[in-house]
């Protein structure tokens, strides 16, 4: 397991014994903070998951699946995260999801909670909120005018984001996810996903895989370049 810095507050959960008995752990830091960053530095997370299980061909591992793991793997040798939480499309994205947060809380008469970034073992995911008093998450994402409509007409999650919401179920040990989507001037799309077990298993083993496969070319590299495997 990566190491934490000091300065990060991390709060153990209780075990959750649905999730194979690992302990969830809640990092208290601001999401797209440095520290939230630092916290994802080398471990699939949520938002990535989809790339986990990308379908190759002939039943080949995926270009998104390789790619990813050598991003994950870059992290872990350098120490430099890939991705850095700041852009014109992204702070677009920031303000949308504070008007489609309010906009829900106000529509399904609910409070919500952010929260940093949620581990159980070497998984995480960050929820976009977390609704008060209940065992529930909200995953908001703003779409295109086009893609909006095509959510609201079909009624149901859209395909590209079901490994991202099951797999904040599958690391938080929560019950349901309210998925949210957003454009301005349309209605709100909202759907609530109840976990897949049979799916989050399926998942689970594929993250497994995917990161045996990571941690055996860690050691490689190590071993190789770096003088000998790190702790």
């Amino acid at each position: 397991m990566l190491d934490i810095d000091d300065d990060i507050d991390v709060i153990d959960a209780a075990p959750d014994t649905t999730e194979a008995g690992d302990t969830l752990q809640i990092i208290d830091v601001p999401q797209n903070s440095q520290e939230w960053l630092h916290a994802r530095l080398g471990i699939p997370t949520a938002s990535c998951f989809g790339q986990v299980v990308a379908p190759g061909r002939a039943d080949q591992p995926s270009k998104q699946r390789q790619t990813y793991m050598l991003t994950l793997l870059g992290e872990r040798l350098t120490g430099e995260l890939s991705e850095q939480a700041s852009s014109p499309n992204f702070d677009r994205g920031h303000r949308m999801e504070i008007d489609a947060a309010n906009d829900y809380e106000f529509r399904q008469r609910v409070t919500t909670e952010t929260i940093g970034f949620m581990r159980r073992g070497n998984v995480g995911c960050s929820p976009d909120r977390l609704i008060t008093g209940t065992r529930g998450l909200v995953e908001i994402k703003s779409k295109k005018a086009n893609l909006q409509l095509a959510a609201i007409l079909a009624d149901e999650l859209p395909a590209e984001h079901k490994a991202q919401v099951q797999g904040g179920l599958l690391v938080s040990g929560y019950e349901y996810c309210d998925f949210v989507s957003y454009w301005p001037g349309l209605p709100l799309f909202v759907k609530r996903v109840y976990r897949d077990e049979a799916y989050i298993d399926w998942l689970r083993d594929e993250l497994d895989a995917f990161n045996e496969e990571l941690d055996a070319l860690d050691r490689q590299m190590r071993e190789r370049y770096y003088g000998g495997v790190a702790e």
